[in-house]
């Protein structure tokens, strides 16, 4: 019988194709996101802890908190030593007013330690940002001042209102000579426009 459940076998093995126990593993979808995963510790908002963590910093470090806490400590001792005693629930040495204000101590250091790693981060990427803003001011001042450079040497090279008047004037001045010498008058009338009428006929 052994010999016969054997050879059953190896004839299952070889009529098995190779990849048919790939295909009764499940596969995982690579289009669709991930079931998720049961977590034995509560989850919770890292932002929205973070904010209210500020807050209660932020109101610790006021003076309204140093006066409430005053007035609750004056209440709190004052009932307990003058109230009846049945009414008294913390008497002299106030042993359950000193835990109150180590439980308040122990759970305010970390959350003001938390308070500030958060403005540490924010400091961190303002700084960030104002160098990189910093950067891109530089190399806009750059840019602006190679193209003013560019500017006055191209200015250097346009004619300006002082150089064509002064043109102008030696103009002038060229063709006065010339008409003074040429018809040994005194008239510096230079453009036709401006002779009068009469003229034309002795200039004919």
């Amino acid at each position: 019988m052994a010999p016969e459940r054997d050879g059953t076998r190896e004839g299952a093995r070889e009529r098995a194709p190779a990849g048919a126990t790939a295909t009764t593993r499940p596969r995982a979808r690579l289009d669709q996101p991930r079931p998720p995963r049961r977590r034995l510790l509560p989850e919770w908002d890292p932002e929205a802890f973070g904010r209210l963590s500020e807050r209660i910093a932020r109101f610790l470090g006021t003076g309204r908190f140093i006066v409430w806490m005053t007035v609750v400590i004056i209440v709190w001792v004052l009932w307990n030593v003058f109230a009846p005693h049945d009414l008294r629930f913390d008497n002299y040495p106030f042993i359950f007013l000193t835990l109150m204000l180590s439980l308040q101590a122990s759970y305010a250091a970390p959350l003001i330690l938390l308070a500030q790693n958060r403005q540490d981060d924010r400091d961190r990427v303002n700084l960030e940002q104002d160098r990189k803003q910093n950067e891109r001011s530089i190399a806009d001042t750059e840019y602006l001042t190679r193209e003013v450079a560019a500017l006055r040497m191209g200015l250097g090279e346009v004619a300006t209102r002082d150089w064509i008047r002064n043109e102008l004037q030696d103009m002038l001045k060229e063709l006065d000579d010339r008409h003074n010498g040429h018809g040994g008058r005194e008239d510096k009338v230079v453009f036709p426009a401006d002779r009068s009428p009469g003229r034309d006929a002795d200039d004919r």
